[in-house]
């Protein structure tokens, strides 16, 4: 199965960190990827997306012309990229600030309150955990164990404390997509 990914949102919401996670998680699985970021001309409140391809095959391009996934942290991502998702696909939009439905009828959007949840955490930071662990629920591509255990290679002396922080904001994520 090949999963072709857009993330999108403001610089600043952890995009990037989202595709780069993913994109790690997948070469630990064994997967062929390709992580391809592209930033607006501010970094900080301007628009940032990246592009992720996961695959058991072979990577033809990382360019992804029609996703099969869109993780919309913003409403002008999910306007943007809602046309070119491929029929069957899935958005995921962050509903905190959001307030628009995806309007296409041949796709399943699953709203994530991602700010919402992350201030229930104490950390607006984590809101894209939230939403990462609603991704990986919903498809089930990658095991959570594997972005775990990431964690707690990137969160290490001090930021040790992180680690759960992240792996709750994975979990309640996931919670909000699962039954």
């Amino acid at each position: 199965m090949t999963h072709e990914i857009i993330i999108s949102g403001f610089g600043g919401q952890g995009v990037m960190a989202i595709g780069k996670t993913l994109a790690e998680a997948g070469m630990h699985e064994g997967l062929a990827v390709s992580w391809l970021p592209s930033y607006g001309p501010e970094m900080r409140g301007g628009t940032a997306n990246c592009a992720v391809v996961l695959t058991s095959g072979e990577i033809i391009s990382p360019m992804v012309q029609e996703p099969t996934e869109l993780i919309a942290m913003n409403k002008p991502s999910l306007t943007k990229f809602e046309p070119t998702i491929a029929p069957g696909g899935m958005v995921f939009v962050n509903s905190s600030i959001t307030e628009i439905k995806a309007q296409r009828t041949d796709i399943v959007a699953y709203y994530i309150p991602c700010l919402e949840i992350a201030h229930e955490l104490g950390s607006a930071k984590v809101a894209n955990m939230v939403m990462l662990g609603a991704y990986i629920a919903a498809t089930g591509f990658i095991r959570p164990e594997t972005i775990r255990e990431m964690l707690t290679h990137i969160f290490t002396g001090p930021k040790a404390a992180l680690v759960e922080l992240n792996v709750e904001a994975l979990r309640r994520g996931a919670g909000c997509v699962d039954g």
